[in-house]
């Protein structure tokens, strides 16, 4: 027995962790599909949470405009990070370079109540000055934008430090100016690198409500916030429905990626094999 433990400690130990965290997001799934309000018993299958979801008009409007500000931060993100990281890999020598290094990497060790804080009082102060922006959607964006690039930046770094340079080389002795081994070369070779930045950007943007609770103008709530706020007022199964469609959302892009990078990995495998044949 004793020697089954010691084999298999590795397994049981995951087994534990992975039971600790997801089980108690199986129970709220279960429970978003409970026939009563009572969050102790299970008392029958029904779907009436989730068709009061949908005629629940802030959260759906909610969710849309998650989906909006999430997509619009990914798309900044992995673009603002990639850059970055180009730059602090490929040169490593500039005027500022330790600087801007500690700016792009501080949102990562800095709590998400400061950043809030922080750009509240500078949209408030820019609003003052220049009457410009308002809070709401464009904010939400800004705020979500300065966090998802440091994450961003940090997946497409760790790429572009295990790219073989001689290919960028290589295309640079045949005549290639630098933005065409840029976008000829380097972009197609850390593409999957940007698209998981992109997806990394997106869910974190999706989830977030500490950033959207500081930045967020009258009448203009993510799904998290509705969620939060909901939640504040007591036990509503409306919200495990929500939630478990949150899940839902965040699930499907996490596998689409995988599913994705899977194919791509077997196409390019072949595609050498082929190579390598002829």
């Amino acid at each position: 027995m004793k020697d089954f433990f010691t084999r298999h400690l590795k397994t049981l130990w995951m087994a534990k962790v992975y039971l600790f965290l997801y089980l108690p997001l199986f129970f709220m799934i279960v429970f978003s599909f409970n026939s009563t309000r009572q969050d102790a018993n299970f008392t029958g299958f029904s779907l009436r949470w989730y068709e009061a979801l949908f005629r629940d008009t802030k959260i759906v409007e909610g969710f849309w405009l998650s989906l909006q500000v999430a997509t619009v931060t990914g798309l900044l993100s992995a673009t603002l990070g990639t850059l970055a990281a180009f730059v602090l890999v490929r040169y490593r020598r500039f005027l500022g370079r330790t600087v801007f290094s500690g700016m792009v990497n501080a949102p990562l060790v800095m709590p998400e109540v400061v950043i809030g804080l922080s750009l509240l009082l500078l949209m408030v102060g820019a609003q003052n000055l220049f009457g410009w922006p308002e809070r709401g959607m464009l904010t939400i964006i800004f705020g979500h934008t300065l966090l998802g690039m440091a994450y961003a930046m940090v997946v497409v770094q760790s790429r572009l430090l295990e790219m073989d340079r001689s290919i960028e080389e290589a295309a640079m002795d045949l005549g290639a100016r630098p933005h065409q081994v840029f976008f000829l070369v380097t972009l197609p070779n850390i593409f999957q690198a940007i698209l998981a930045a992109f997806l990394l950007s997106f869910t974190l943007s999706f989830d977030d409500v500490v950033i959207a609770e500081f930045l967020s103008g009258p009448g203009v709530s993510t799904l998290p916030q509705v969620i939060y706020g909901y939640a504040r007022r007591g036990i509503n199964p409306t919200i495990y429905a929500a939630a478990s469609l949150l899940i839902l959302t965040v699930t499907i892009v996490v596998i689409s990626y995988a599913v994705w990078v899977a194919r791509a990995t077997r196409r390019r495998e072949r595609e050498i094999a082929l190579a390598v044949q002829q």
